[in-house]
């Protein structure tokens, strides 16, 4: 794997660590049922974590440790404000995965596609919960629509 591959695998662990605190910091402000949604929402970001830190072990590059907090993009405050959030985070951690996709081949490719994938899908869900429109994006993870 190329050392390219491994900065964005680097990027793509600190986007995963942000979204595990983005997630326990907005869930607070979510009903039951949209708390559901955020726990399980915050579980796939510690899995692809976990997944993520042995992949870089296993490359021999430096893991990337979480930071004891993290800047909110905006202040959260209510339901509306975390699900806006949520909608933040999966576009921030789906442009890393993004960005992955040019240099992985075979098995590290489907991985980090599922990866993206997943991030945009969840992305959609949190808009079209927030009322945010569009609810789907062209490019998932692009920085300009």
């Amino acid at each position: 794997m190329s050392e390219k591959l491994a900065e964005r695998l680097q990027a793509a662990l600190s986007a995963e660590h942000s979204a595990i605190f983005a997630y326990a910091r907005l869930g607070v402000q979510l009903d039951k049922a949209l708390q559901k949604e955020a726990r399980i929402g915050e579980e796939m970001h510690r899995t692809r974590r976990d997944a993520l830190l042995v992949q870089l072990a296993e490359l021999k590059a430096t893991a990337p440790v979480a930071q004891a907090g993290y800047a909110l993009p905006f202040p959260v405050t209510d339901s509306a404000t975390a699900l806006k959030l949520a909608a933040y985070v999966e576009d921030g951690v789906a442009a890393t995965w993004r960005a992955a996709l040019a240099d992985a081949e075979g098995e590290v490719r489907r991985r980090i596609l599922v990866a993206y994938t997943d991030a945009a899908v969840r992305g959609t869900r949190w808009r079209k919960l927030a009322e945010i429109a569009p609810a789907t994006v062209r490019y998932p993870g692009r920085k300009t629509q």
